[in-house]
């Protein structure tokens, strides 16, 4: 009976000591990171990013599922399968906190998320989360600026031990009221609430004026090595938005083709050079977060445009993520429950 009881007390404290384990694990499920592990730079970080898709129309349209696209763990494993590296997550967290001080997210949302950040790295994607459509800030920044920073301050603390390979996007696209110059106080503030949690993690800043190219000059970044430059491409814009149902007389462009001449390709290697310029200029590395040709566009231009701005970018040394994985502009077909294989190809030849 001594024995036994020795034996059956020994197991008791070791179940005790895994379910206490377990209970101070990470939220997401994966991993927290090992303060041995070396965290690796953010030029290294941009390579290991490489070609990368977004989850888009999901958790940025304001309660996942209202625009047609709900995430499925099996995703995730079929992103992988075909190659891609990253996945960026776009994330609507001002539709989901609350209005006045202390601008709580809520905690279903934010599990969500957690969800969809434990999926992508249990299928080793590197994920970007970013805050995305957060319209009022750009109507009225100063109305907005701190619920903007309250909301980076639950982030980063909610995953402040998350593995490395996750990675925070301040704002997706700045424009409108929130001007060049506003940004650029903007983005300080909240890099410096992100660094209080989160000292080593990768940040990605974006230009101002949409995310294009033509405010990259008058991006002003902190003294802060670890961050990553993104800016978005869809440029001829009346070929890539053609028939877009949000942009306001773009069914006039219907018809519009992209052929892959001598100057369609001169324009776009033009835009990539003036990129280049400035990141060797200011020593930072570049993520194309987004591009794509929208789907009322005819099949050969899409897949000529896609390959030739991919292939553009890796010669720049840019990673790039496509606009996006299963709605309107998607390179894989959800009824079908496959990819569409001249898009593939064209992202990953």
């Amino acid at each position: 009976m001594n024995k036994y009881f020795f034996r059956h007390t020994i197991r008791l404290l070791l179940l005790m000591f895994f379910i206490f384990f377990l209970s101070c694990s990470n939220s997401t499920g994966d991993k927290p990171q090992d303060k041995e592990e070396e965290w690796i730079d953010a030029y290294e970080m941009n390579k290991r990013l490489n070609r990368g898709i977004n989850l888009g129309n999901a958790l940025e349209a304001p309660n996942e599922g209202d625009w047609g696209v709900v995430l499925k763990a099996e995703y995730f494993n079929i992103i992988k399968a075909a190659g891609f590296s990253a996945v960026r997550i776009p994330v609507r967290w001002s539709a989901h906190a609350q209005s006045d001080s202390p601008y709580t997210i809520d905690w279903a949302f934010m599990s969500r998320v957690d969800w969809a950040v434990a999926q992508a790295r249990s299928n080793d994607l590197i994920a970007i989360v970013n805050i995305h459509h957060y319209e009022e800030i750009f109507v009225n920044p100063a109305a907005h600026k701190k619920r903007f920073l309250a909301l980076w301050k639950q982030i980063a603390e909610h995953y402040k031990n998350q593995t490395q390979y996750l990675l925070f996007e301040i704002l997706n696209e700045p424009h409108d009221q929130l001007t060049p110059d506003l940004w650029n106080e903007y983005l300080k503030e909240a890099l410096e609430i992100i660094r209080e949690s989160n000292p080593e993690r990768i940040v990605i800043v974006a230009t101002a004026n949409w995310g294009g190219i033509d405010a990259i000059e008058k991006l002003q970044l902190p003294d802060d090595p670890r961050l990553i430059v993104t800016f978005h491409y869809y440029q001829p814009f009346h070929f890539t938005h053609q028939g877009a149902g949000w942009v306001q007389g773009s069914d006039a462009w219907l018809g519009t083709t992209w052929n892959g001449t001598a100057s369609e390709k001169k324009a776009i290697q033009n835009d990539f050079d003036r990129v280049k310029n400035w990141s060797v200029a200011h020593n930072r590395p570049i993520f194309m977060g987004e591009f794509g040709a929208y789907s009322k566009a005819d099949m050969d231009s899409r897949v000529r445009w896609t390959y030739f701005v991919a292939r553009e970018a890796e010669k720049h040394g840019f990673s790039w993520a496509y606009w996006e994985f299963c709605s309107g502009f998607g390179a894989y077909d959800p009824v079908q429950n496959k990819w569409r294989p001249e898009l593939l190809n064209a992202l990953i030849p």
